[in-house]
């Protein structure tokens, strides 16, 4: 079919053996690629049940049909597996400009399974599978492996995913990097890389995607540009980045802080993109084919920490070490995002266990004495995580597992094992059905609903039809994520329509919004049929119990248990699923 290669590439990293295998034009009618591809896939090829660090657990990488052409938004590439974390269905997306020099190679999905007895570092091309030792990488931090990697395979063009030592070590919500700074980021996948023995991919070749209509999607291209580059939300983006959500979830009473037990944050003009622009060096920074640019290349000017670089930090990072953790300088929380880069660690989870063993140091739950907002002890504690170390070696485990721990589970904040983003549900209450149904454990990217919440397309505390636009935002993304486009193209690319010309342009295959989201609905059905067959009940499509239990700020904020229920009962009739959340 046009816009694929019609070719997957297996690697066996205990035999160190590799063949192409052929997919059929019918899978990617079905489900077309990315996300699509990689569900199917993993449906397929995972076996019921497994250790998620076992050798039988596949790490899969998959790209989409409009990778490495001229479609803005285009540069991403999605792994899939099952997650140490969770124990569910895991997914994750990368940006920079990888996902050309894999496309390059000539294939659709890398699966690699089994495991290396001993480090090693694989070289991807349209020529051969090269198997390196890498002993003398292993321990080495990301950036130094990166530089490494390919300064040893010495190829233009050529793109790198690595892992940093918290992905050696296992620890849970370890990540996969390219680019220095792009992140496969949340659920752990650098650890299933990391249990393969795997430090690091290398891809390069010359193969090109042959499109079904190359002149039109040069126009395109022309016209997004026009349509695109003086919106008002893409200036925004290339002027702050993520971080102006900071003002915006502060002024609506929604920025989780003190480890979510207080929804705005006393001094956040400190953490702000506008404390990020004028207290450090910053210049937008893009991926390959985008101009919305929404990088923040920031370099501290003063301080301790001068001269330190770093793309960032984003929101999330910024309410994980900045809210959660209440730290008051930007300059810090860059500080703390360039040891999570370095060590190879998801900010997001790693900012939320550090504000979790605050909150047991403070109530006496472990002797250790760890005080809010204190910088140096957070990045000590970070190195004990990442070498497991001390109570490192709980947190590496995640929330779940400290939780239990330290008999804390009423008051650890999760969603089947995954520490939510920086969005209150208390008082985005959609953000409260995004949790507890996406299929990853508590997502705020998969269908990024806080933005229908914050721009008013739809009243916070209004339940009724708040499924039905959810969806709207659920199908769309799972096409999204299938081609693989950027979330922050979502604006541009609103209208099904666009979609379809994409879809039509690199695919020949013509759908409208209906056919569209048949394959959205074919693969959240079979999301939730992987974490069904995994031990997932629908009893798990919940919150934590503080969010119902425990009121937030001045008007006493919570989400009531039956209007969670109801835009559940709402979400699985509309997705066609029985009462008790079972597809059909």
């Amino acid at each position: 079919m046009k816009g694929f290669f019609n070719k997957i590439l297996r690697i066996n990293l205990k035999t160190k053996t590799f063949k192409e295998e052929s997919i059929p034009d019918s899978v990617y009618e079905t489900y077309l690629g990315g996300k699509g591809l990689g569900t199917y896939l993993l449906m397929k090829e995972n076996p019921p049940g497994v250790d998620p660090l076992s050798p039988g657990n596949r790490l899969i990488f998959a790209l989409g049909p409009i990778t490495n052409s001229r479609i803005y938004g285009s540069c991403r590439h999605g792994v899939f597996t099952k997650s140490p974390l969770t124990g569910i269905f895991s997914e994750s997306y990368a940006g920079g400009k990888a996902a050309e020099s894999m496309s390059r190679t000539g294939y659709d999905a890398f699966i690699f399974e089994e495991a290396s007895e001993s480090p090693v570092w694989v070289e991807v091309s349209d020529q051969n599978i090269i198997f390196h030792d890498a002993k003398d990488l292993w321990g080495k931090d990301t950036y130094f492996t990166e530089d490494e990697v390919l300064k040893k395979v010495n190829q233009k063009g050529a793109g790198a995913l690595v892992i940093g030592p918290a992905g050696e070590n296992l620890v849970r919500y370890a990540v996969i990097e390219n680019d220095y700074w792009r992140s496969l980021g949340r659920t752990g996948v650098g650890a299933v890389m990391g249990s393969k023995k795997v430090k690091a991919i290398v891809f390069h070749g010359e193969k090109k995607r042959e499109v079904a209509f190359p002149d039109r999607i040069e126009q395109f291209a022309k016209e997004t540009l026009e349509r695109g580059k003086d919106n008002p939300g893409v200036q925004n983006y290339k002027r702050m980045g993520t971080p102006m959500l900071v003002a915006m979830n502060n002024a609506v009473g929604g920025f989780p802080s003190k480890y979510w037990h207080l929804g705005t944050f006393d001094g956040w003009e400190k953490i702000s993109a506008e404390a990020l622009l004028e207290r450090c060096q910053v210049k937008p920074s893009a991926c390959l084919r985008c101009f919305v640019a929404c990088g923040n290349l920031s370099e501290i000017l003063q301080g301790r920490h001068k001269g330190l670089k770093i793309e960032g930090p984003e929101y999330e990072t910024i309410y994980a070490f900045g809210g959660l953790c209440m730290i008051h300088e930007i300059e810090e929380i860059a500080y703390l995002n360039d040891i999570c880069d370095r060590l190879g660690m998801d900010t997001i989870s790693a900012g939320s266990l550090c504000a979790f063993a605050m909150e047991a140091s403070e109530t006496g739950r472990i002797q250790e004495r760890i005080s809010w907002g204190d910088v140096d002890r957070i990045a000590q504690l970070l190195h004990d995580i990442s070498s497991r170390k001390g109570i490192g070696a709980i947190l590496a485990e995640g929330i779940r597992h400290a939780a239990k721990t330290w008999e804390m589970e009423d008051v650890a904040i999760h969603v089947k094992g995954l520490d939510p983003a920086g969005y209150e549900p208390r008082v985005l209450k959609g953000m409260g059905l995004a949790n507890a149904t996406s299929d990853r454990g508590a997502c705020h990217l998969r269908a990024t609903f806080y933005k229908a919440e914050l721009a008013g397309m739809i009243p916070m505390d209004q339940m009724e039809e708040k499924a039905k636009l959810f969806l709207e935002f659920e199908d769309r993304f799972n096409i999204h994520d299938s081609l693989i486009l950027c979330r922050f193209y979502r604006d541009l690319y609103w209208d099904w329509s666009y979609l379809s010309t994409i879809v039509e342009m690199t695919t020949g295959l013509k759908l409208d919004e209906a056919g569209l989201r048949k394959i959205s609905s074919t693969i959240q059905n079979e999301t939730r049929r992987f974490n069904l067959r995994e031990g997932m009940t629908p009893k798990d499509d919940t919150l934590p119990k503080r969010f119902f239990d425990e009121p937030l700020g001045k008007d006493g904020k919570t989400i009531r248990r039956e209007d969670l229920q109801k835009m559940l009962k709402d979400y699985y009739a509309l997705r066609g699923w029985n009462p008790e959340g079972i597809p059909h």
